[in-house]
């Protein structure tokens, strides 16, 4: 019989993610066959299943942290914000709709029944589900068609584990309000409380911790340090924190344009855990002096941010690290950015707008979404610093809407080789090689390309190359094991097992 257990947060960004990637990783260790699951995902960080389908990126390194292969049933529901009041709604890997905040909220009820069905046939498959809530259970607001926290636990009939973020401040409020907010059938479900991101001396937490077990009558399981471990983030929040940007002796600095509406920008997590690099989020003109490469990356809304751009000054500043000899690479709708021009006529009527220019490619969106894992071959004599990856092999995956076309002149960047058998051009790069884009997300998990493209930029500086490819796949799996022993060290985690098995489900 399938046993599951479901992590919710006291808000959003309190690491309900990671610590469901560690209990996945726990369990995979212990021998269960374990899948994570998370009914409706807000995030426009997103990956494509090996059949073509769109997911969260949260459950697709969840699932890696559990050592499977991703599914889409790990996650049926997925908003991918285009404004701050609508969203375009994934539905089992493909695009149904877009929708305003109040049409989706009314017909979320009618998801319900799909949800527990794709839940219910997943279970079948599993010795152990880690499911994950979204924001709070304490949004009373939404409580009466909720599907993601305890509307989704009372539909699996699982028990819930609460966890409170220390690190911003009022964790013993956050803790007793949202379990007072909560109706007494959803109190009597949560089962323990994990206390997460501590720094200092844990003694002197204590008397709080048991105060609070007292006040609420629920067990806290364990209280998590901070740990310094690099795990995807499920948002940009972790930017504006700073945990992307590396600090210490790294000579080489890649400057990433953090656009209003930034998409996959885990597309860039390879990059930053490179020994050499240190990844610069940028918002100013300013922060682009003195870089070896910006990188325009993913948009989920690439004409209003191509706007932002031209507005905050980025765009000339872009345009004049170019002139000085900076190379710029565009990914997906940074690439498409870097065009003559985008045609719209579909979602903001626009008509034809004006690129970058730094490539003589021209964009037409379309309503049909390009969703899958490709394998691609970089084109042969590369110019410039692109040389030392002329001929190579790589991979990634392509999520987007439009398609671009090089102008007579232009050289395609690499060649796709899709699954069906068929080969097609894609991307675009300028006669100098300073500016190359594609639509090729994850291109820098590839070790080889992305080691080649960082000596490169290591020689347009006198560095020598470093001859050492790291395993980025390693690296990952690292990282997992620090995360899960981490855990098993500050958490009780036999007490979660006997949660599980002896949980029985409350009346309401």
């Amino acid at each position: 019989m399938t046993q599951a257990i479901m992590i919710q947060g006291t808000a959003s960004d309190v690491g309900k993610s990671v610590l469901v990637a560690g209990l996945c990783r726990i369990f995979h260790q212990d021998g269960l066959k374990t899948a994570p699951f998370k009914s409706q995902n807000m995030a426009l960080n997103s990956g494509i299943t090996p059949d073509g389908k769109e997911m969260g990126r949260a459950q697709i390194f969840q699932a890696e942290a559990a050592g499977i292969t991703p599914d889409v049933r790990m996650n049926p529901v997925l908003l991918k914000p285009t404004s701050d009041c609508k969203a375009q709604v994934v539905l089992m890997g493909k695009v149904m709709t877009d929708m305003d905040a109040v049409s989706y909220h009314e017909y979320k009820p009618r998801l319900r029944q799909q949800i527990l069905d794709v839940y219910t046939h997943l279970g079948q498959e599993y010795d152990a589900l880690v499911l994950e809530g979204a924001g709070s259970p304490a949004e009373i607001n939404l409580r009466d068609r909720d599907i993601v926290n305890m509307g989704m636990a009372e539909l699996a009939h699982c028990p819930v584990i609460l966890v409170a973020d220390i690190d911003r401040g009022g964790v013993f409020a956050s803790i007793y309000g949202t379990l007072a907010l909560l109706l007494e059938h959803e109190r009597a479900r949560v089962k323990g409380v994990i206390i997460n991101k501590f720094r200092g001396d844990v003694s002197l937490l204590m008397p709080g911790v048991k105060q609070i077990e007292e006040l609420t009558g629920v067990p806290v399981l364990g209280v998590m340090p901070w740990l310094e471990v690099d795990l995807e983030e499920e948002d940009s929040v972790a930017m504006q924190r700073g945990l992307y940007r590396h600090i210490g002796d790294r000579p080489i600095t890649i400057a990433v344009v953090q656009l209003p509406h930034l998409s996959n920008f885990t597309d860039m997590n390879a990059l930053a855990a490179q020994p050499d690099v240190q990844v610069r989020y940028v918002r100013t003109a300013e922060a682009l002096a003195q870089v070896d490469l910006i990188i325009l990356p993913g948009s989920k809304n690439t004409l209003g941010d191509l706007n932002w751009l031209r507005q905050s000054g980025l765009a000339q500043a872009v345009l004049a690290s170019h002139r000085e000899g900076t190379p710029v690479m565009g990914i997906c709708g940074g690439y498409q950015m870097l065009g003559e021009t985008i045609t719209d006529e579909i979602e903001s009527g626009l008509g034809v707008v004006p690129g970058l220019g730094l490539l003589a490619t021209d964009t037409l969106f379309a309503p049909e979404k390009t969703t899958e894992q490709t394998r691609a071959v970089m084109a042969d004599a590369l110019p410039g610093w692109l040389a030392a990856v002329s001929g190579m092999a790589i991979a990634g995956y392509e999520i987007h809407m439009g398609t671009t076309t090089r102008r007579a002149h232009c050289k395609a960047g690499l060649s796709l080789q899709r699954q069906d058998g068929s080969t097609l051009e894609d991307g675009a790069v300028s006669d100098d090689g300073l500016v190359f884009g594609t639509y090729l997300h994850g291109l820098f998990d590839c070790d080889v390309f992305t080691r080649g493209i960082i000596n490169a930029l290591r020689q347009r500086k006198g560095l020598p190359a470093l001859d050492t490819v790291m395993s980025y796949a390693d690296y990952k799996a690292q990282q997992f094991d620090i995360l899960a022993d981490a855990m098993r060290e500050h958490i009780d985690i036999g007490r979660i097992y006997q949660i599980m098995q002896d949980y029985q489900e409350p009346q309401s």
